[in-house]
């Protein structure tokens, strides 16, 4: 079977450059990498050959860039303000693209806008992006002299000599509620100094198919309107929250064993502080390390010490050490936990040095020591608690919204106060209505704590969109919060640091969303750290149908777990059932463009993938494989199957390992 061709434009001939090359001297390229075609280069054959004639006819060119999806108009608009001043010590912007490619460039620069190429009619829509822009393949652009605007497509009648005449308050007499097309290139080309031009040449149509403006206009601003909103990318997954919503949190007995892990947080793992037959009591301290990133663990249950040795760890590849403990049943509590204070009495000190002795950590997942976050030498201005939860199936968040509102936000308050802050915003997805009307009702009069609802969208909740979200604020790629003036906290982290302070209680135990196919008796569970899988697996009813997997974490970002002999630990918030993703295929990257579009780091995951596939780590790394929060909407939405979280994962640690 012949292989198909997709190309979307071809450069026009010599002698039509040379005309339209004439009356500039200083050019600056634009060139798009071809859109659905198989990626075998990162670079099309097309600029060489501009570049070529350049030389031969004398120009000068200021710069060049070739791009991947040139109509992508949020991510291209951020490159071209890097670009600044060699776009404008130009007469002109030469544009090897698709008609979309090269009205999304007249729309953003204000310079002349030289279409390079013509587009060839494939049967399909040209351009990846949902931009207003369109393009008839026409196969004779003339967007040159219409400052950028194709009168093919946008107008009405397809008129290519200038306007009927018929137009009224600047709206079309066809489709009254569309804008005359040719008013919008007299106006575009007068802006640039350009209203003396005139088209005097004959129309050569070479293809009569025009597209539905009008039902693309109304596709584009109802998918792009919710694809931006809020934050670029995103998906929108089916959520089936319904499963455990409006399921009270309930308590599963502590287990005959326990297993902990001396390392349940972001940094070194801890050293153990006891051995085998020691007897411990509930909230004992059993690990530390002295290194400047770590935190304390505890023993949840009160008993006998069975074993110090590395054990199998749900999130690391490695073994780790562990602490197992025979649960004497006694519940004993150690001495030190009693309370250490309260919001009035406590300095931020006393704060700091509650949630640092009770080991506790980020519990959305990253877990991250919540003492070191909040110790900055940066300015902070505002605490974001984070209540969005915008992983399907999990609702251990919500359901703490709704039963414990009060010891949340004294959580927040708590939070505040150790960071020295005199905002705190609680922001919770608006699938989430009971939690919203809970916690406004509770913080109603209160000037230092409020409540802001957010569109549901995913993934939410990661620090860098939700303070996009809310505050309007961009932390840089490669930066932290801290650099917006932000601290992101957890809802599961703010409960832990009331019980700290307010009881002395370590972070022994946390709720856990139990659901999923399968699940005989899903629910939101509190659950003592160190407690086996396995035995939760009996005790809820899973049954793992065929082509299905148990994950620990989220549905997306969870960990797949083979071994069932792993304990729950801190930053454990959902035990989960879902379907298995399809096996890696050999279909190659037909550059659809889907994965750039969905990616809320915006990063080209399809050029991260063609990289690793080559072993060019330098180009991996300079895509910025390290900003991928590995979110999976890449994957999720990949027209080729590609494992690409996989491949990120493993790109990272071999580049890691290359710099040691």
């Amino acid at each position: 079977m012949p292989k198909l061709d997709f190309t979307k434009y071809k450069l026009k001939s010599k002698e039509e450059l040379a005309d339209i090359l004439a009356l500039k001297k200083r050019i600056f390229v634009l060139s798009c990498n071809k859109c659905f075609n198989e990626l075998t280069s990162d670079l099309e054959p097309e600029t060489a050959e501009l570049n070529i004639l350049l030389n031969e006819t004398g120009k000068t060119a200021t710069g060049s860039r070739a791009l991947d999806f040139l109509c992508n108009k949020f991510l291209t608009e951020k490159t071209l303000s890097g670009l600044k001043e060699e776009v404008a010590g130009a007469d002109a912007v030469a544009v090897i693209a698709c008609g979309v490619g090269v009205q999304t460039i007249a729309g953003i620069l204000n310079v002349p806008v030289l279409p390079i190429a013509d587009s060839v009619f494939q049967g399909g829509y040209h351009g990846i992006s949902l931009n207003a822009e369109k393009c008839g393949a026409c196969g004779e652009c003339y967007l040159t002299l219409t400052g950028g605007i194709c009168p093919v497509v946008d107008c009405s009648k397809g008129l290519i000599n200038g306007p009927c005449g018929g137009a009224k308050n600047g709206k079309c007499e066809v489709s009254k509620d569309k804008d005359c097309a040719w008013e919008n290139i007299y106006n575009r080309l007068k802006g640039q100094n350009r209203e003396k031009v005139f088209i005097l040449q004959e129309p050569k149509l070479r293809n009569y198919n025009k597209n539905s403006a009008e039902f693309m206009d109304s596709y584009v601003k109802t998918i792009q309107a919710k694809r931006n909103e809020g934050f670029y990318g995103g998906l929108y997954p089916e959520e089936k929250k319904e499963l455990t919503e409006k399921l009270p949190i309930t308590k599963i007995t502590a287990p005959e064993i326990v297993s902990i892990p001396l390392q349940q947080h972001a940094g070194a793992v801890c050293e153990a502080l006891v051995k085998k037959g020691d007897k411990v009591k509930a909230g004992q301290r059993i690990g530390e390390s002295k290194a400047a990133i770590s935190a304390f663990v505890h023993s949840s249950v009160s008993g006998e010490v069975l074993a110090v040795e590395p054990k199998k760890h749900p999130l690391l590849p490695e073994p780790v050490l562990t602490v197992v403990i025979k649960n004497d049943k006694r519940d004993e509590v150690s001495f030190a936990v009693n309370s250490k204070g309260s919001l009035e009495l406590s300095a931020k000190e006393d704060i700091l040095k509650a949630i640092k002795e009770a080991g506790i950590v980020g519990m959305g997942g990253a877990q991250f020591p919540t003492h070191i976050k909040l110790n900055s030498n940066k300015p902070i201005d505002t605490i974001l608690l984070n209540g969005c939860e915008c992983e399907p199936l999990l609702n251990a968040d919500y359901r703490l919204m709704v039963e414990k509102p009060e010891q949340i936000i004294l959580g927040l308050k708590l939070l505040m106060k150790a960071a020295g802050v005199n905002k705190g915003i609680i922001a919770v997805e608006d699938n989430k209505p009971e939690a919203l009307r809970i916690l406004k009702a509770k913080v109603e009069g209160d000037l230092t704590v409020e409540v802001v609802p957010v569109k549901t969208k995913y993934p939410e909740g990661a620090e860098r969109m939700l303070i996009k979200r809310v505050l309007n604020r961009e932390v840089p790629r490669g930066g932290l919060p801290l650099e917006v003036g932000v601290i992101v906290n957890n809802i599961g982290t703010a409960l832990a640091v009331y019980k700290a302070v307010y009881t002395g209680e370590p972070l022994i135990s946390r709720v856990v969303t139990v659901a999923g196919e399968g699940v005989e008796k899903p629910g939101n569970y509190e659950i003592k750290t160190g407690m086996l899988l396995s035995e939760i697996v009996n005790i809820c009813g899973i049954n793992i149908p065929s082509n299905y997997e148990l994950k620990m974490g989220g549905a997306i970002m969870g960990f797949v777990q083979t071994d069932f002999e792993v304990p729950v630990i801190k930053g454990t918030n959902g035990i989960v059932v879902v379907r298995k993703k399809d096996d890696l295929t050999a279909e190659p990257c037909i550059k659809c463009g889907r994965c750039v579009n969905v990616c809320p780091m915006e990063l080209k995951p399809h050029k991260l993938v063609f990289y690793a596939q080559a072993e060019n780590w330098e180009k991996v790394e300079n895509e910025g494989v390290f900003n991928c929060i590995e979110c999976g909407c890449c994957e999720d939405i990949c027209s080729s199957k590609s494992h690409m979280v996989e491949i990120f994962k493993k790109s990272k640690k071999i580049i890691r390992e290359r710099k040691k």
